[in-house]
């Protein structure tokens, strides 16, 4: 009867041993008969099972966690509720670049190398052709005013080019009102005519000429230290595209008779000549006051 008890009881020791799992798992590396029958009746299984450990950890070919990784299974489920899948690095640099957050991203960011020298070279090319074409805008005009002046039936100025730029002109006012006190001052004087320089900026004629009186010293008429001009015509705020060199002068040589203006005649004063940067200081100065206290508009009855 013991003997059979203790038959029984290794029969049931035996059957435990093979259906626990963990019995089965802490003595999977053992060796022995029962050990090797164990991995004949699972080989199957077994083999399968190693298959399923290739792929990697939580991954869709894990579908039998195997024993004693029941933890593991559950942390592989819980992954993507927990936290979203995270794309490779090169799929999210393509398909995120139009994305809201990458755009906003790349614009704190700036324009990239490339981009920054691209729009340098395509800036500098602007202002070099805008340039040239302010330039010929420029010359065509003075052509045409060069020809009309020439056409010029009363010969009441002429034109000489400085140095030969067609941008510098030296201009002789030959006639101002013969009743005035300047027409006497330059017959007594034997002054053939009044003359003056003009200089054309870049943009003209969409600005105005720098004009000065260059000879005789000139008193009065709106004539000022250095041979600036205090005429609103002449400023950026008066000028007109409009206005041609044979207007402006015939605008200047009323200004000379309305402002009484006369040929200086002091002794050592007389042949005082003009300066250019006298003038241009004076000229910036007249604007100045001007555009602080505005211009003075004479009456309509005054011409």
């Amino acid at each position: 009867m013991a003997t059979l008890l203790r038959k029984i009881g290794l029969i049931r020791l035996h059957n435990r041993d093979t259906e626990d799992p963990k019995h089965h798992h802490n003595h999977r590396g053992g060796g022995g008969q029962q050990s090797a029958s164990l991995r004949g009746k699972g080989g199957a299984k077994s083999g399968g099972h190693k298959q399923q450990q290739q792929h990697p950890p939580g991954g869709a070919g894990d579908a039998s966690p195997g024993p004693g990784k029941g933890k593991g299974k559950r942390a592989a489920e819980l992954a993507p509720r927990d936290k979203p899948p995270q794309p490779a690095a090169g799929a999210a640099g393509a398909a995120g670049a139009g994305g809201p957050r990458e755009r906003a991203a790349g614009a704190r960011a700036g324009p990239s190398p490339a981009a920054a020298a691209a729009a340098a070279a395509g800036g500098s090319l602007v202002p070099a052709a805008r340039q040239q074409h302010c330039t010929q805008v420029r010359s065509r005009r003075l052509m045409k005013e060069l020809q009309d002046i020439a056409r010029l039936s009363d010969r009441f100025i002429s034109v000489e080019l400085v140095d030969e730029s067609l941008f510098d002109w030296n201009v002789k006012l030959h006639q101002v009102d013969k009743d005035s006190v300047l027409w006497q001052d330059m017959k007594e004087t034997n002054t053939e005519f009044i003359l003056l320089n003009l200089t054309f900026p870049d943009n003209f004629p969409f600005s105005p000429p720098f004009m000065r009186v260059l000879s005789p010293r000139l008193e009065n008429g709106y004539v000022l230290d250095g041979g600036a001009i205090c005429m609103e015509l002449l400023t950026p705020r008066g000028w007109s595209s409009a206005y041609t060199v044979e207007a402006v002068m015939r605008q200047f040589a009323a200004s000379l008779v309305k402002g009484q203006g006369r040929i200086c005649r002091k002794a050592g004063k007389s042949k005082k000549s003009f300066s250019r940067k006298e003038a241009e200081a004076t000229f910036k100065s007249l604007v100045k006051t001007h555009e602080k206290y505005g211009w003075v508009t004479p009456p309509v009855s005054d011409g």
